[in-house]
């Protein structure tokens, strides 16, 4: 039974993203046109102030005062409405830049955080130890069963778990999801905090979720799970 673990594959920084100045350039045009208001037209100012002083009650005149205030809401609630459009726009092209970045990773072997990947011939999962530990690695199928456990020697730092599908008893799993878990001790018996990534290549992006899903193995991602973009890679699985 091929099960080996190794020290991880090289790896390479996440590809730059994009600020979207396409995108942004074709939006600030509209972001400069404002309609004019109470706030932006004395003349209007002044009409209001002469139309309500004309129907008033003589007997009971309006207080200036009150009448400043109420001119002083009208134009709050205005500036509160441009501002509120203006927000939108911000949006969309937060929204555009989020799809651009999102469209970088497809085609390209990632790893991210999680214990759940897809076997296809074999299943990678990248393994991070804070010292090294003799750990037990269990893997279970999608319905909870047991289809491998063993237990292997981690130096601090990361490190390849390379599993070729067969179970303890040589029987070969059919591909499908499976789920890793690994558990260590400290110099002292206690328990060891072992975190697992998986590692496979991107092969869609759902540009209709907000923010964008990356599909990996039959799962989907936000692009901040992404911890690195791994050139070369092997036994990693797609879809």
């Amino acid at each position: 039974m091929a099960v080996d673990a190794t020290m991880p594959t090289p790896v390479v920084s996440a590809p730059g993203t994009s600020s979207g100045t396409s995108s942004g350039s074709s939006s600030s045009t509209g972001m400069t046109t404002s309609s004019q208001g109470i706030a932006d037209n004395f003349q209007t100012f002044l009409t209001l102030l002469t139309t309500q002083l004309q129907h008033q009650n003589p007997l009971d005149p309006l207080d200036t005062n009150q009448f400043t205030q109420q001119l002083v809401q009208f134009a709050g609630v205005e500036q509160q409405l441009k501002s509120n459009d203006q927000l939108k726009q911000l949006i969309a092209i937060e929204k555009s830049a989020q799809s651009t970045q999102a469209l970088v990773y497809v085609g390209n072997t990632v790893a991210v955080d999680g214990s759940k990947t897809q076997l296809d011939k074999s299943a990678t999962w990248n393994l991070v130890s804070p010292q090294a530990t003799s750990a037990t690695i269990t893997i279970t199928s999608a319905t909870g069963q047991t289809a491998y456990s063993g237990n292997f020697n981690l130096k601090q730092g990361n490190a390849s778990f390379v599993w070729d599908g067969k179970g303890n008893d040589g029987t070969q799993w059919p591909a499908g999801s499976y789920t890793l878990t690994a558990t260590g001790k400290d110099s002292k018996g206690n328990d060891l905090a072992i975190s697992t990534e998986i590692q496979g290549m991107v092969d869609s992006v759902d540009l209709t979720a907000s923010p964008p899903l990356l599909s990996i193995g039959g799962q989907t991602y936000t692009t901040d799970k992404i911890k690195r973009v791994v050139r070369g890679a092997t036994g990693g699985s797609s879809s």
